[in-house]
């Protein structure tokens, strides 16, 4: 089904209210005028038409609570976010990836649900997936519902790529050989040896860290110092970069820059089989292309080893609200069962809800891809980035620098960690002294 596109203006500023007469209610919130809640999030044109068109019916059947979506572009969100708090203008309610989680979290900002949900028959988080529950809890506060969870699990392939090269689909416990095999086999070359088609590509480096039995860091909830320069996560990151510039069946960052076209074009266009990536590419592929594609869980090691990054997001509401009664009765929403599945019919993101990721509108969907069901074991491998408040700084300004001269070959992974290991470790240890102090 496709979506009309809205106007730019409402990407750039989107703003709904509805509204309704007040009256008493189940819920035991005192009525009165309508409370206003708004809620910050961010998202294309379909995610918004999902999340505002599947509250419509509650928002009727609650006239006391007034719900303002407030649409936020997401660069640079947790920027946006916490200035408003510091201007006295925050929302009331916020989305929270599971990184931007940890910038607000470490802030300070969250209301703890904790004392709503032990209340509130009507909700528990057994419901959830456990790991991306954890992320949004920092010892017995829960101080976000997640709405979907996002495992870097999925490597899209191209069924008639593999047709034309005579080789059998991958399966989910295929490995890293395999993988390997399989993207050597789906490589072309032109007589002047000019790669035509690449067998493989993908971004998330993680995997390979966290699929050979390695780290980053040495606790995820607390980290003390890093664990890159482990044996095992060396091993993955030269798998990694073996992958460009020893097997060349893997893209340098020079040659995508070459061809002009992203990841997505090349997919499309059939001069790429596989790549790794999350479920989020599902719509553009069911909407743009027609050739026959489908998923297959990232590869275990030679050792039967099974990890990954993941994403993900929650909602929480931020202590400024002046009404967090009716803020929690939209997370609920927000995070319902009815909510989610819609997403999950559309493609756009794994339910976080058990049931609704088992059930007819994700698991047993017939859309592409076929075998997304294998993301509800995926969340069991999961690895989260590490939880500490400067962390995306430390990957931004000092680990990619040194991934991007591992992609180009211009280091081995031994010599990467080993230059970059002790920079973490020394950030980390100032950092914690500073915290602590």
């Amino acid at each position: 089904m496709k979506f009309k596109k809205l106007p730019i203006l409402t990407l750039l500023s989107f703003l709904i209210v509805i509204t309704g007469c007040s009256k008493k209610t189940e819920s035991g919130i005192t009525t009165g005028q309508p409370k206003v809640i708004s809620v910050a999030f961010w998202g294309s044109p379909e995610e918004i038409s999902i999340v505002t068109k599947s509250t419509e019916v509650w928002q009727k059947a609650n006239p006391q609570i007034q719900i303002r979506f407030e649409h936020t572009p997401y660069s640079g969100y947790d920027s946006k976010i916490l200035t408003r708090i510091a201007g006295g203008a925050a929302p009331d309610v916020i989305a929270a990836e599971v990184n931007y989680f940890v910038t607000f979290a470490t802030h300070n900002v969250f209301y703890d649900l904790a004392p709503f949900i032990k209340a509130d028959t009507d909700f528990s988080l057994d419901d959830f997936f456990p790991s991306i529950v954890n992320r949004f809890k920092v010892g017995d506060a829960v101080y976000a519902i997640p709405r979907d969870v996002a495992p870097f699990a999925c490597v899209f392939y191209n069924e008639d790529l593999f047709d034309q090269a005579g080789l059998a689909y991958p399966k989910d416990d295929w490995t890293w050989n395999d993988l390997l095999s399989m993207a050597k086999a789906l490589t072309k070359r032109d007589n002047t040896g000019r790669v035509t088609q690449y067998g493989f590509y993908g971004w998330a480096w993680q995997d390979f860290v966290y699929g050979n039995g390695g780290s980053l860091v040495d606790d995820v909830a607390h980290p003390t110092k890093t664990l890159i320069d482990d044996p095992k996560s060396i091993e993955g990151l030269q798998f990694f970069s073996d992958l460009i510039n020893k097997h060349q069946v893997m893209p340098a960052p020079v040659a995508l820059a070459n061809m002009g076209m992203g990841i997505d074009n090349m997919f499309a266009g059939g001069r790429l089989a596989m790549f790794l990536s999350g479920v989020w590419e599902t719509p553009a592929l069911r909407e743009k292309y027609s050739f026959r594609w489908n998923v297959a869980m990232f590869p275990k090691n030679q050792n039967g080893v099974r990890r990954f990054g993941s994403g993900g997001t929650g909602y929480g509401v931020l202590k400024s609200t002046r009404h967090p009664k009716e803020a929690w009765e939209v997370v609920k929403l927000l995070t319902s069962a009815q909510v989610q599945a819609e997403s999950a019919r559309r493609g756009l993101a794994q339910p976080s809800r058990r049931a609704v990721a088992l059930g007819k509108d994700w698991a047993e969907n017939n859309l592409p891809p076929q075998n997304k069901q294998m993301l509800n074991e995926a969340v069991d491998y999961i690895v989260f980035d590490p939880f500490h408040p400067k962390w995306r700084e430390i990957e931004a300004k000092l680990i990619i620098p040194e991934l991007d001269l591992l992609k180009s070959g211009k280091k081995t992974a031994v010599e990467a960690a080993h230059d970059i290991a002790p920079k973490i470790n020394q950030l980390l240890v100032s950092i914690n002294n500073h915290s602590t102090s």
